[in-house]
């Protein structure tokens, strides 16, 4: 991917990670009901993520497939706020989320797993 994405182009995006390949119009629809934006702000969007290497324009029908996964935006993202707001911390981006709010025990002890999987 040549370029980072912007909050809006990761809107597009969550569409097609969501439910797989869809038309530039169903995109659209989707952004309209959402978020209330008019079919040419989605397609600007959708150009931007082409232009940037995020998505593939098939034809017939200008059929959007995602170039890149999710993991990997989600990966990239939290990098660079670690490094933008936490000074390189990620211990303390995780004591920032976990004091948010109280965590089921469920939710506790998948973190507790993640943890020991990374030990």
């Amino acid at each position: 991917m040549e370029n980072k994405l912007q909050a809006s182009e990761i809107k597009v995006m969550n569409v097609l990670w969501q439910e797989g390949d869809a038309t530039a119009k169903h995109i659209s629809d989707v952004m309209t009901a959402r978020y209330g934006w008019n079919i040419n702000t989605t397609y600007t969007l959708i150009k931007r993520c082409i232009k940037k290497g995020a998505v593939e324009r098939r034809e017939p029908n200008f059929l959007c497939h995602a170039l890149v996964p999710r993991e990997a935006v989600q990966r990239a993202e939290t990098e660079e706020l670690i490094e933008r707001v936490y000074d390189g911390s990620a211990s303390s981006l995780c004591a920032a989320l976990l004091g948010r709010e109280r965590l089921s025990a469920d939710e506790l002890e998948r973190l507790k797993q993640i943890v020991r999987d990374w030990e």
